[in-house]
Parts: structure tokens; C-alpha cells; sequence
């Protein structure tokens, strides 16, 4: 457990004990600030009880893989959003659940994964100080504010991937791995996974596909959080207001930044399908050409093969007639095909 004191927006301590902070949360002129990671239950059921934390709002925090959601109750505000962070080297997506009780003079911050750096927040609201002043939701918007951050580095990633899925898309054999990415320069920006050719392509666009729909399921329903905020809570500063209606903007043109990726991948999907079908016909198309033209001389020498008089049998110019005619038909086929791009 970590816990910081703000009195008038100044930092007076932090980590100071557990007991101390519902005596500093009733104060008018301190901000208490109290970070949680993997909490177990008693500490919860007492912090609960210290602050007066609704049950459900405590289940809720504790379990994973909640809605990102915003709730009002009576003595608080209950947040749950995510932090994101795209792996570009196997193009996986990782995923953090943040909850937030969001009190007048207090917030406290729940989390389980400890690649989440907490510290990035602390920074924010020391960057932001003067805004520490006006309580626990000024903490609320800082912590947010990191949050769609990250949600715009990560659609930002997925940008260059799949940009970089398009360039390869019509390479005749493209390789996907870093140090080619890295070699090929920014017009090779799709990069990074140790499969090569048309299989890694597939296999990237399929992992990608997957990180994408876990974002928009994240960042998708922050249009809600940052609207029950913004427009449902009575209690929320005029000053602060504007922050998050400027937040609330950045969440909106996140969510349409993900729709549009979306449309990218599944046109990626679809092309690759296509091309693929077109390799195979014209795979088709020179194998039909070169059948057509080992069939001449099979049937040359088929008819010339039968055991009943014919004219030139058993004569010389019998057999150059027959050769002639297997490789003037082929000579001939070959350059039909070839003037129809069939070969």
C-alpha cells in the first residue's frame, strides 16, 4: 500500500500508516491519496469500513475483467477503466485493470498487475498541482488522463502495424521479422514476429485483429465513464469541468481512431484473400498452358505409334514429318499462351 497527503495542493507526506487515513480524509484542506496493488481481503473490508466504500463497489474492484464503467454512490464514485500496452514483437496486447474510489477529500486506486506503472499518475498530478486543490476528482481526471494516453499510444502501434501489413501485402515474398523491419525502414513499419512469408503475414493480421478488438472493447465504453462524469455527477467542480470535457473529447476521437482500424484490418483480411485466389488462378492458368503443350507430342507419337500403315511408315522422312509437327504445335501453343500472359 502506498499513501500520499496533499494539504491546500502541497505534498505534506506520504506513506504514512493505514490508520491515519480516514482522520486526514474528513480534513477540508487535505487530499489523501491511497494506491492498493493486490490487495487481500481483510485490507479491503477494513479500508471499506474505514471509509465507507459500498460493498458492491468493493467486489467490484477486487474482480477481474470488469466493464469500465463509472457508478455515483452515496458516499463516493466508482471507476474502473484499463491500462493498455501493445507488445509489438509478438503483437499481443496487454491489459491492466484500474479501480477508483473517488471521494471528496480522497481517492483510492486498486490494481493487480504490477507491469502498471502507478508513478506515471503520481507525476501527472505533480505536474498538475494547482489542481490538487479541488479534491479527489482532480486526482480522478489525472489518472484518467494517463489512461487515454496509453489508449492513444497503443491505437497509435496498431496504426503502424497494420500500415505496415499493407505494404507487404503485394510483396511477392514478404518477411516479417524485426531486423528486416528494421533494415526495410519506415516503409517496413509491420514488424515483428520471427515468421516469414505469406504465413507470418496471415499470422501477424490475425494477432493484430485479436489486440485490436481487446482495445475497442476498453477503450470503446470510456465514452460512458467520462460522460456519467462529465454530465450525470452534481458534485463535480466547475473548474475541473472543462478538463473533462476536453478528456472526454480525446476518449471520443480514440473510439473512432479504433473504427477505423477496423475497417484497415478487415480490408487487409479481404485483400489477402483475394490475392491469394488470384495466385492460385494464375497457378492454374500456367499449369492448364503446359499441360496442353506436353499433350501435343503425347499425341503425336500416339498416332504414329499404332501398328497399321500410315503414310511415311517405315520411311525416314516418316519420322521427320512426326517431329516437325510436335514442335511446330508446341512452338505454336507456347507462343499463343505467352501472348496471353497464360505462361
Amino acid at each position: 500500500m502506498r499513501t500520499r497527503l496533499w494539504r491546500n495542493g502541497v505534498v505534506e507526506k506520504e506513506d504514512f500508516p493505514f490508520e491515519d487515513i480516514s482522520d486526514f480524509a474528513v480534513q477540508d484542506d487535505c487530499l489523501v491519496w491511497i494506491g492498493l496493488l493486490s490487495p487481500d481481503a481483510d485490507r479491503m473490508a477494513h479500508l471499506a469500513e474505514e471509509l465507507s466504500l459500498d460493498p458492491l463497489a468493493v467486489e467490484d474492484a477486487v474482480e477481474n475483467h470488469e466493464r469500465p464503467k463509472a457508478t455515483h454512490y452515496d458516499t463516493h464514485t466508482f471507476l474502473t477503466a484499463y491500462a493498455l500496452e501493445l507488445d509489438r514483437e509478438s503483437g499481443e496486447l496487454k491489459q491492466a485493470q484500474i479501480s477508483a474510489f473517488v471521494m471528496r477529500h480522497a481517492l483510492v486506486t486498486v490494481h493487480s498487475d504490477d507491469w502498471f506503472d502507478i508513478d506515471v499518475a503520481v507525476r501527472r498530478w505533480d505536474e498538475n498541482a494547482q489542481l490538487n486543490k479541488l479534491g479527489g476528482k482532480a486526482l480522478a481526471y489525472g489518472l484518467l488522463d494517463v489512461l487515454v494516453d496509453e489508449h492513444f499510444e497503443v491505437i497509435q502501434a496498431l496504426d503502424d502495424e497494420i500500415e505496415g501489413l499493407e505494404d507487404l501485402l503485394f510483396d511477392e515474398a514478404p518477411v516479417i521479422s524485426p531486423s528486416s523491419a528494421n533494415e526495410a525502414g519506415p516503409t517496413s513499419r509491420s514488424g515483428s514476429t520471427s515468421a516469414s512469408g505469406k504465413h507470418g503475414l496471415q499470422r501477424r493480421t490475425f494477432a493484430l485483429r485479436k489486440s485490436l478488438v481487446q482495445a475497442r472493447r476498453v477503450i470503446l465504453p470510456m465514452r460512458e465513464v467520462l460522460n456519467t462524469i462529465t454530465r450525470r455527477d452534481a458534485n463535480l467542480p466547475e473548474e475541473l469541468r472543462p478538463y473533462f470535457e476536453d478528456l472526454y473529447d480525446h476518449v471520443l476521437r480514440a473510439a473512432e481512431w479504433t473504427e477505423s482500424l477496423r475497417d484497415m484490418i478487415s480490408s487487409v483480411f479481404e485483400t489477402n484473400l483475394s490475392l491469394a485466389d488470384a495466385r492460385l488462378n494464375t497457378i492454374m492458368k500456367k499449369l492448364t498452358s503446359w499441360a496442353a503443350i506436353i499433350a501435343i507430342p503425347t499425341a503425336v507419337t500416339g498416332f504414329y505409334g499404332q501398328n497399321v500403315p500410315y503414310p511415311g511408315f517405315g520411311q525416314h522422312w516418316g519420322f521427320i514429318t512426326s517431329s516437325a509437327i510436335m514442335v511446330g504445335l508446341v512452338i505454336g501453343l507456347y507462343l499463343m499462351f505467352k501472348h496471353r500472359d497464360w505462361l
